[in-house]
């Protein structure tokens, strides 16, 4: 909890609206609990998190069975090398009527595959092939994120400069931490916030936790201008 005169000074100004996607055959229940579980009330009370479930049911064995109940959902299909993609294009239109329906929004937070889509959404939306019917993304949460591998997506979301301000979490056992450090050379000043674990919802440090309160505040003072 934030001092009572954070509080006071606060009370007038609007909170960061995020769109939350969350990761492969899980849910939208799945990553908020994560999320409010791991990240204290002075992280979460300083953003207004909207969590959505992806559009298409869970077509496999989820990774999380036995953790978290079920329904689980998936926001597209794709093959071994993650470069062919099934209902790619209906996942884009899902997150735009998402948009529409629950926004306008400051930006995006995702975990593992809303991550990846979260942090290409920016560059395809620049190059009017996704959310050409809501306002810009401006800002990007990524945590266990990485880049699209399919040649077309990729161009359009990765050959110009992502600017709009981001903070990724890389954690150090991370499988896809390599893909992550990719995805950084993308974006235009990234805040990078290290933690020690493998690819879920991490918990703060000290270090860490001083980072996201300065993104979040950068934010805020950003949209209440």
């Amino acid at each position: 909890m934030g001092s009572e005169g954070d509080c006071n000074n606060n009370t007038n100004l609007r909170k960061p609206k995020f769109l939350c996607l969350h990761g492969f055959r899980t849910s939208g229940a799945i990553l908020k609990k994560q999320i409010f579980d791991k990240w204290p009330t002075q992280v979460v009370d300083k953003l207004d998190l909207v969590f959505v479930d992806a559009p298409l049911p869970c077509q496999g064995k989820s990774e999380v069975e036995g953790i978290f109940d079920p329904p689980y959902y998936e926001w597209f299909q794709f093959n071994k090398e993650f470069t062919e993609y099934q209902n790619f294009d209906k996942c884009l239109e899902y997150i735009e009527e998402c948009m529409i329906k629950h926004g306008p929004f400051d930006g995006l937070l995702g975990f593992s595959q809303g991550a990846i889509l979260s942090g290409a959404l920016s560059g395809l939306q620049d190059k009017g092939v996704a959310l050409t019917k809501v306002p810009k993304i401006k800002y990007l949460i990524i945590i266990g994120g990485a880049k699209f591998q399919n040649k077309s997506v990729a161009e359009n979301a990765y050959s110009s400069p992502i600017k709009c301000p981001s903070v990724h979490f890389l954690g150090e056992q991370d499988y896809l931490k390599k893909y992550g450090k990719e995805l950084l050379e993308s974006c235009v000043d990234p805040v990078v916030i290290h933690h020690p674990k493998g690819h879920t919802i991490p918990r703060f440090d000290e270090k860490g936790l001083e980072s996201m309160l300065s993104f979040i505040e950068k934010v805020q003072a950003e949209i209440n201008k």
